[in-house]
């Protein structure tokens, strides 16, 4: 049995349900009200220390970091294939995937956090919002770092370049006439990024993009997979504004 706690519109949540519906699977949805700290809740992290979403439990154990997870279900339920067989070809989608890990998810969640959440604590005082940002077992300082009044412009412009960096790098490996982003097979690359792309189209950012043909291409055709209309639906791109 697989159960995924995961909340609609985070975009780590996001890559798993992708991985899920490419390869199929029946899985039971747990939602998890992020905006009111269910995350936060002893039962909760019980079952993911971090405190964050998604977690996927299978037959009763857990498994954390959707970058994990989706391995995970590539190792666990291999048909159809998200990863090359070749050795070498794998370790080529790992470092991507590390990449992608470390730059534009990371990258993505400055003008996210200003536009969905900085108006949830802004009557909050500095001690309030320390009691909130501290009980965050892995982001506490950067939540420190945002403050109530949101990301200053040089974080913004930082994240910016970030992004820039990372659709030039993508741009640069589909210009060389493969249709995915490590060759011809769709893979567990191509979902790791692509999350980050359609919350950058909902914030209005897809400008970013409009002069990279072969990145503009990628993602007209992504979106007629099957597993985009499984994966994005109903709330899930739905940003609150306040």
């Amino acid at each position: 049995m697989l159960e995924l706690f995961h909340t609609p519109q985070s975009t780590c949540s996001q890559k798993v349900r992708l991985v899920l519906a490419e390869k199929s699977l029946d899985w039971t949805e747990r939602k998890i009200d992020w905006l009111n700290g269910e995350h936060l809740q002893d039962w909760y992290l019980k079952i993911n220390p971090n405190g964050v979403v998604p977690t996927l439990v299978h037959n009763g154990s857990s498994v954390v970091d959707s970058s994990v997870i989706n391995e995970y279900l590539e190792d666990v339920f291999p048909t159809p294939s998200l990863r090359p067989q070749d050795p070498l070809e794998c370790a080529r989608m790992r470092s991507w995937r590390q990449y992608i890990d470390e730059v534009p998810t990371t990258a993505i969640r400055f003008p996210s956090f200003n536009k969905i959440l900085v108006n949830l604590w802004k009557n909050m005082s500095d001690e309030e919002f320390e009691q909130f940002a501290k009980k965050h077992p892995l982001r506490a300082d950067f939540y420190r770092r945002m403050g109530t009044t949101g990301f200053n412009q040089d974080d913004i412009n930082s994240s910016k370049i970030r992004l820039t960096d990372a659709l030039n790098r993508m741009e640069a490996s589909l210009s060389q006439g493969n249709p995915w982003l490590n060759g011809e097979l769709f893979s567990l690359i191509d979902i790791s990024i692509l999350p980050t792309i359609v919350r950058m189209e909902d914030l209005g950012m897809s400008d970013m993009w409009s002069e990279l043909p072969n990145v503009t291409d990628w993602y007209t055709r992504i979106q007629k997979r099957p597993s985009f209309e499984a994966a994005y639906q109903g709330e899930t791109r739905q940003l609150p504004s306040w």
